[in-house]
């Protein structure tokens, strides 16, 4: 076992580097700075994209209180709880990081925007490791992962290249899904999982869709402000799952749980249609 992750690691640095040669460098776009809505409210300039960022900190806060007050989560292993507690840090840390790069946006002021995001995406990959893959090994890569992140802002403020923040922010996109949807689970509501991932994946849309959706509510509210609203609801419905879940018993993935729903749907309609069939045939039978 121990052969086969220093296996994959070793394809995974291997394949980073390849896509550092043969891919250019992505510098930083001072067009996104300029967001749709810039109106100022009671002295706050860009108001809403500044405002909508306080649900982070409460969620943060709770989810925090939550961990460390009577176990309400119940989280069994020491991993766990340094996973969930760096996710919730970083969820709390945006309001702040956030609302300081939305006051004036700009290169400088982005890294503290996109510092404690770093920081949740990557614990994320750290629990998600250590709930199906190993706890050891999950918990040990808690801390390496953490540093990626925080070593591809540096990179990216130092070289003005977004390759591998770009990688550390989309990975998890990708891998957490699948490994919900592919891996057994050590607990129940693992379709929790999904729901985060794609409030995340509309809030990338909205933040793509900026200026269109102000445009859509006659300047009522911006894609970017809607984005963080979205993005908010990643770490409610994790923690919705956190406090809902117990020990999964019967360990199989979604993904197998699926096609065993999807067989029994097929017999059952089967069986209506054979016995409907039946009975088609007895009625005839009787008209004559």
């Amino acid at each position: 076992m121990r052969k086969r992750s220093v296996w994959a690691w070793g394809v995974a640095i291997v394949c980073f580097i390849v896509l550092m040669i043969v891919t250019p460098a992505i510098p930083q776009s001072q067009e996104y700075h300029n967001f749709a809505d810039q109106r100022k409210f009671l002295g706050i300039p860009n108001a809403l994209n500044v405002v909508s960022n306080f649900p982070f900190l409460v969620i943060g806060l709770i989810g925090l209180v939550l961990c460390h007050h009577g176990n309400y989560l119940k989280l069994s292993l020491q991993g766990e709880l340094w996973g969930w507690t760096c996710f919730y840090i970083g969820v709390a840390a945006v309001a702040f990081g956030s609302s300081y790069y939305h006051l004036k946006p700009n290169d400088a002021r982005l890294v503290w925007d996109r510092l404690p995001m770093t920081v949740a995406f990557t614990s994320i990959i750290g629990i998600f490791i250590i709930e199906r893959i190993d706890e050891r090994k999950g918990t040990v890569s808690l801390i390496p992962l953490i540093l990626t992140g925080v070593v591809s802002i540096i990179y990216w403020r130092f070289f003005d290249d977004l390759r591998p923040y770009a990688a550390v922010q989309f990975v998890p996109c990708l891998a957490i899904p699948l490994m919900a949807i592919l891996l057994p689970p050590m607990y129940t509501h693992s379709t929790y999982w999904l729901w985060a991932a794609g409030y995340y994946l509309l809030a990338k849309i909205e933040e793509a869709a900026d200026k269109p959706i102000y445009n859509w509510t006659y300047h009522i509210v911006s894609g970017h402000t809607v984005k963080h609203l979205c993005a908010a609801m990643v770490p409610v419905f994790l923690t919705l799952m956190l406090a809902k879940r117990d020990i999964e018993t019967n360990r199989i993935s979604l993904f197998q749980s699926w096609r065993i729903s999807w067989s029994k749907t097929k017999e059952n309609g089967a069986t209506v249609d054979s016995l409907t069939c039946t009975y088609s045939g007895v009625a005839v039978e009787e008209s004559h």
